[in-house]
């Protein structure tokens, strides 16, 4: 079967795609026959190598979430999944292929009206950006920034900070065609990437970015203002980041991270389902930015790297 896997860190051009044998599912797992495969920040982070100590090897195929149909079961698991059509977690990588495994505990039916490209844009996003806010303590009325908007798990923050009561919800962005395609999905104020314009200050902010820039966004905290940092697209924050939160001591301000890690399965499940409904009602948005064949993996990647995504690339087999 075709798979793409890191030939090299660094550059996208180092993914490869390389034909391996279809994969036979151990104790307690499934194998997915692809028809979507979600490509997210994680993945190019990983693949630049700029996770140290994570331990990632050259041969690492990426990917962690896949839409599709069951075909096979392994031992311990109800055989009553084959043929299922599910959105399925598999792991910290392992997706880009035309088919993956994955513990059967961490797949998902998806509903009629809800296509595979849809499900692989929000099916980790929403949960992050749900728990991100519950993590956060968000309450109505109160207001919220969303630093880097534009990828899935910041079109779903601003989606669910509006459905949750939000006062203003801001996103910061790269250009006004951007802001307004997040306007029409709920944003009330446009930023630039620097946080210039919009409010002085939130009681929130989730940030997807991380990066250089990440302390500036402390001072834009309210007294009592809580950010919470779920990626490192633009990698980590300086060693300094802890000397800007005690600048601002007398603010009772917090810095906290969130990873779905540490989300009970069962908790992820129960929201991942209702999510799922909700876009297969319409009344979630999944923005998919574009749809590549598998082999196409170095294009989609090219493109998160230039900063040309609005919402999520999506490759098919």
């Amino acid at each position: 079967m075709q798979t793409v896997e890191i030939g090299t860190f660094g550059p996208a051009e180092g993914l490869v795609v390389v034909d391996r044998p279809e994969p036979v599912p151990g104790a307690g797992q499934v194998v997915v026959a692809a028809e979507a495969i979600g490509v997210g920040g994680v993945d190019a982070v990983i693949r630049r190598g700029t996770l140290g100590g994570y331990g990632f090897p050259t041969g690492f195929v990426p990917g962690a979430e896949v839409a599709g149909t069951v075909t096979a079961a392994g031992e311990g698991v109800d055989p009553g999944w084959v043929g299922r059509r599910v959105w399925a977690f598999t792991g910290t990588g392992g997706a880009y292929a035309e088919q993956a495994v994955a513990d059967a505990r961490d797949l998902a039916v998806l509903p009629k009206g809800l296509d595979g490209a849809a499900a692989v844009t929000l099916g980790n996003s929403g949960v992050v950006a749900h728990f991100a806010l519950a993590q956060a303590h968000l309450a109505a009325g109160e207001s919220v920034l969303v630093r880097g908007a534009a990828g899935s798990i910041g079109i779903a923050t601003v989606q669910l900070a509006r459905r949750a009561g939000a006062g203003a919800v801001a996103v910061t962005t790269s250009s006004a065609g951007r802001g307004e395609r997040l306007r029409a999905l709920g944003a009330t104020d446009v930023l630039d990437r620097a946080g210039v314009g919009g409010p002085a200050e939130f009681d929130v902010v989730v940030d997807v970015i991380g990066g250089a820039d990440l302390p500036s966004f402390v001072d834009r905290l309210a007294p009592n203002g809580r950010l919470v940092v779920v990626g490192v697209v633009a990698g980590m924050p300086p060693a300094d980041l802890g000397s800007r939160l005690f600048a601002n001591f007398r603010r009772s301000v917090s810095i906290g991270t969130f990873s779905a890690d540490t989300v009970p399965r069962d908790r992820q499940h129960a929201v991942r389902d209702d999510q799922f409904a909700a876009a297969a009602r319409g009344e979630l948005t999944t923005v998919v930015h574009d749809v590549l064949p598998l082999a196409d993996a170095v294009e989609a990647h090219r493109r998160m790297d230039a900063g040309e995504v609005f919402g999520r690339i999506v490759l098919v087999p």
